[in-house]
This record gives structure tokens, C-alpha cells and sequence, in this order.
């Protein structure tokens, strides 16, 4: 518009300066016109600027910005005083199926050759993961092997020092004899010379040293014989526990569900980023794979800021909203609230307690792991008149609104109750319907 008063304006005076004047009297009128040209185009661009400063005021011009009203008409309704807290949805009942941990010094990583897919409704003793048992089974295997080697050795051994002990008792019992015989050997002493005597009474001493020596070494090769075969014993103690051990490890692969729920499989770090674990990958000892859910028991766990904790109470009532899916809410109540706060990970100086709100009623897009919003209400006054907070400024104590009439804003004393976070209501001064001033205190 102003382009199109300008250009106009331009034109007019370019005919006119083309237009020969008769003299110095057609130069004055020639200068009047342009003045009173320039007066007029001055005027009209002072009036679209006013339109156009009172249109961006306005609110009831739309502005295509996005900004909220300028005014606001007074309602009469419930007044609620609610505080915003925000949360994780997780299950009531649940359990965690992670990765065996393997007994022994066998502690590789564990490949998945069955898993449950996500989503699928189990029974207690359902299978939910199966991990590759080779390399258990094989150890089983050789340390069975080993075992009964062991077990045939000690059998070998056995009878090796059954024999030991029969030749040893055998050479014993000869030795007795040897003495004995050198004992009758000696009375014949006096009737025989004085050399055969020396020879008998030399043969009786060296019997009884072979009959000594012969005792004290079977009890050394006795407690010889027992010690390898003691030896073997624990051998095969060790390889039998390896066995068993192995086995165990084998039947650890496969991981059956201890409860009935629902199938939620677990993500992890991958190169592309966070991914659901699937068939065939490697997995340390320990790592979760599945959580069994039940999904007819949901709550929500939230951390409440220290300076909200004294509005809470146990069995309030709330309201409990989804980020992911906006049109489903539910009702809830607050379950439990810890006694002692905890130190806040951005500030020492910021405490936070942990907080369990029960969900009434279940959805099948209820799930764990979703971000909820929860508005417990803590308060409510029924029938008042409600403003935005924006709307109130304090002149000393008393509180003013600004009402419009029409082109015309006054000043009105108002009386303050409940207030909120973002609305206040107002007890007297103010009744249903009354226009009234945003932002009134910028």
C-alpha cells in the first residue's frame, strides 16, 4: 500500500514538473503542491503504521505467530492446584533373564542360538534364550575321559600294591623263619666246634637284621603305596568335579522363564547405536537379554524434586499421561516414597527422592521403558473464577488486574486464593466474563 501512495505521489509530481508554468507565479504553485503532496503522503504512511501496530496488539488480529493472547476472559470452574512430575513406566512384577555366568575358569563370551521374540506372552518354564553349549559339552566330555582314566589307574594301582603287600608279607614270613631256624641252629652250639658256632650265632644275627629290616621298610612302602593312591584319588575327585561342573555350565544354556508376562527384549550399545540383542550374537557372562513383564501391573518411578516432597502424600490420586502415545492416559496413586533423599548427580547440593505411582488399568501400548508425565492434583476449589498468574501485578499488598473495556483498560483490586503454578483464582473483584489484560507487569 505504501509503495503504491509513493508511486503516485512520484507520478503526479513528474507530470506536474513536465507541465510548462507560466512564469514565476506557476514555480510557487508548482512548490505548494509538492509541500501539500509531501503532507499527504506523510499522513498516510503515519496511518499504516498505526493500522499495522494495532493489528500486532490486537489479539483478536491473528498474527500467524503463535503467540498467545494479549487478553483473557475471566471463567468460572474448577480450580485445581497440581504439580508436573515426570517419569519411567516399569513393571510391578518382573524379572531379568541375563547371560549364565559360568563356574570355572571358563569365562568366554556366549552365543545365542534361540531367543523369544519381543512381544510374545510366556509361561512359567517357557523357553526364552538358548545359548551355544559346544564348548561345555566338549569339556564335559574330557573331563569324563579323564575321569575314568583316573579311574582305571587307581584300580591298576590297587592291585599293584595288593600284590606289594602279599610278596612283602610273604618275605616277612620268611624272615621269621630264618630266625627261627637260627635260634635251634644256636643249641647246638656246645657240641659243635668253636668256628660252627661262630658261623651259627653270625647267621642268627643277620636274620633277625633281615627280619627287622624287612618290618620297618613294609611299613614305609605301605604308607608309600597309600600316598600314590591317594594322589590318583584326588585326581579323579578333581576331574569329577570339572565334569560335573561342565555339565552344569552345559545346562545353563538354556534359560527357561520363572514367571508368565510378556517378552521385552533388552537393547544394547552396537555400532550404529542402541538395537535390540537378536540371534546369533556374542554376549559376555551377565549381560540382560529378556525382561519378563507383566503387563496387568504397571507403575511409574519418579524423582521428586526436594521442594516438592512435602505436597506428596501416599494415596494421593494422579493422573498419569504417555510422551509416546498423547491420546492414552490413566488413572494412578502414589504407591510409596522413600524416607531418605538422594544426592542429585548434577549437584551436591540437589536432592531427590525416588517415588512409586501405581497405574490403574493396563493398554497393551503400556509398556516399560516409556517416559510418562504425571500430574498429581493437590487441591481443588470448586466454581471459582480462574486467571492466568500473568494477569495479576502487586501494587504493595494489594493485588491489581487490568480490565478492558472495549478501547479502554482500568485498574481493579482483586482478592487473591489459590494459587498455581501458572493460575491463580480470585475469591472477589472479579466476576465471570470480564476481559481482562495479559502480561500486564512488562
Amino acid at each position: 500500500m505504501t509503495r503504491l501512495i509513493c508511486g503516485a505521489w512520484a507520478n503526479g509530481v513528474s507530470r506536474r514538473a513536465r507541465v510548462p508554468g507560466p512564469g514565476v507565479k506557476g514555480k510557487l504553485m508548482e512548490r505548494k503542491n509538492r509541500r501539500a503532496a509531501a503532507v499527504v503522503v506523510t499522513a498516510v504512511l503515519g496511518g499504516v503504521a498505526a493500522v499495522t501496530l494495532m493489528s500486532a496488539r490486537d489479539p483478536q488480529v491473528p498474527n500467524g505467530s503463535g503467540h498467545r493472547d494479549s487478553v483473557y476472559t475471566a471463567v468460572k470452574r474448577d480450580f485445581v492446584r497440581a504439580i508436573r512430575l515426570s517419569g519411567t513406566v516399569e513393571a510391578v512384577d518382573s524379572t531379568t533373564v541375563a547371560a549364565p555366568r559360568l563356574s570355572g575358569p571358563n569365562s568366554s563370551s556366549l552365543v545365542i542360538t534361540k531367543l523369544v521374540p519381543g512381544g510374545t506372552t510366556v509361561q512359567p518354564g517357557d523357553l526364552l534364550v538358548e545359548f551355544d553349549r559346544q564348548a561345555q559339552l566338549t569339556t564335559a566330555l574330557d573331563r569324563k575321559a579323564e575321569l575314568n582314566d583316573l579311574e582305571q589307574q587307581i584300580r591298576k594301582r590297587q592291585a599293584e600294591e595288593a600284590a606289594a603287600a602279599a610278596r612283602d608279607d610273604s618275605e616277612l614270613t620268611q624272615a621269621d623263619s630264618a630266625v627261627t631256624r637260627a635260634d635251634l641252629d644256636m643249641a647246638k652250639n656246645e657240641m659243635l666246634p668253636s668256628i660252627q658256632a661262630e658261623k651259627n650265632t653270625q647267621a642268627l644275627e643277620q636274620a633277625r637284621a633281615r627280619r627287622a629290616q624287612l618290618k620297618k621298610t613294609y611299613e614305609l612302602k605301605r604308607k608309600a603305596a597309600q600316598a600314590d593312591l591317594r594322589i590318583l584319588e584326588i585326581r579323579r575327585e578333581k576331574a569329577e568335579s570339572a565334569m560335573k561342573m561342565a555339565e552344569t555350565n552345559a545346562s545353563r544354556m538354556e534359560v527357561r522363564s520363572p514367571i508368565g508376562g510378556l517378552a521385552v527384549i533388552r537393547t544394547r550399545w552396537k555400532s550404529n547405536g542402541m538395537a535390540e540383542i537378536l540371534e546369533g550374537e556374542e554376549i559376555r557372562a551377565g549381560v540382560p537379554v529378556v525382561d519378563i513383564v507383566n503387563p496387568a501391573r504397571m507403575r511409574v518411578r519418579v524423582r521428586v524434586n526436594q521442594a516438592d516432597i512435602n505436597d506428596l502424600r501416599i494415596g494421593q490420586s494422579l493422573h498419569v499421561g504417555l510422551d509416546a502415545y498423547p491420546d492414552l492416559s490413566f488413572n494412578g496413586r502414589i504407591a510409596q516414597i522413600s524416607p531418605l533423599a538422594v544426592t542429585s548427580t548434577l549437584s551436591p547440593k540437589v536432592r531427590y527422592f525416588v517415588m512409586l505411582a501405581d497405574i490403574e488399568g493396563s493398554h497393551e501400548k503400556l509398556m516399560p521403558d516409556l517416559t510418562a508425565s504425571l500430574d498429581v492434583e493437590l487441591s481443588r476449589a470448586p466454581g471459582a473464577v480462574v486467571v492466568p498468574r500473568d494477569a495479576i501485578r502487586y501494587d504493595g499488598e494489594r493485588a491489581m488486574v487490568r480490565v478492558r473495556d472495549g478501547s479502554r483498560a482500568q485498574d481493579r483490586e482483586v482478592t487473591i486464593g489459590a494459587i498455581s503454578a501458572h493460575e491463580a483464582s480470585i475469591t472477589a473483584g472479579l466476576e465471570p466474563g470480564v476481559v481482562i489484560e495479559r502480561n500486564i507487569n512488562r
